[in-house]
């Protein structure tokens, strides 16, 4: 259906003159204000509606750890997309070859070798294994394959996360690891990848 506008005109009837005529003047600008008042509160809703969609993001910029000299760096970005959560982790100067990558308890990289950073996240208690494959650890991200340039890349997506929520999901806090090696998926508890090549501390994006 094409759109359609009304306009009003004010008319004399029934003898009423200027009377008439200026009520209807009355009623027209009554009924545009109205729309300017339901436009304005539309688009303040639409407003109120991209606040509440502005997401929350966490980034944690990975560098090589000491004890290892690799010169690995990168950056995860954890952004939320509505109810969910999108991870996104680039690394570069890296070996060529599969490293395990993962989600570590504590936000902290201040050790030599990464160790400061604790063990792997796994605040619902399960062995680890494969991303997406029950079980595992909620920081089970996998394996990161390095190709000849030392780049790689690695997305995941999931309602698992939360950002900045204190909860026991919250990956803000958090670090993100790179290993030496490739995560096999069955060692327990932390699928034998070897040293902790690459440290980054999750914080908050603001």
């Amino acid at each position: 259906m094409e759109n359609q506008t009304e306009t009003f005109r004010p008319q004399s009837t029934y003898g009423q003159g200027g009377k008439h005529s200026t009520m209807l003047r009355f009623n027209q600008l009554t009924i545009a204000l109205a729309l300017v008042i339901g436009a304005c509160l539309a688009l303040s809703g639409c407003d109120s509606d991209n606040d509440e969609s502005l997401q929350q993001e966490a980034i944690a910029e990975i560098q090589s750890t000491e004890a290892s000299g690799s010169g690995v760096t990168g950056k995860a970005v954890f952004t939320q997309i509505g109810d969910r959560i999108m991870l996104t982790v680039n690394i570069q100067d890296a070996s060529p070859g599969l490293h395990g990558v993962h989600i570590h308890t504590t936000g902290d990289c201040s050790a030599r070798d990464g160790t400061s950073a604790g063990g792997h996240w796994n605040p619902t208690g399960e062995d680890h294994g494969r991303w997406g494959v029950d079980p595992f650890h909620l920081g089970d991200l996998g394996n990161m394959p390095v190709g000849s340039d030392g780049t790689a890349y690695i997305e995941r997506t999931t309602d698992l996360w939360e950002i900045g929520t204190g909860s026991s999901v919250d990956v803000v806090g958090k670090a993100v690891i790179v290993h030496a090696g490739e995560d096999d998926f069955t060692s327990q508890p932390s699928g034998a990848a070897g040293a902790r090549i690459g440290c980054g501390e999750i914080e908050l994006f603001e």
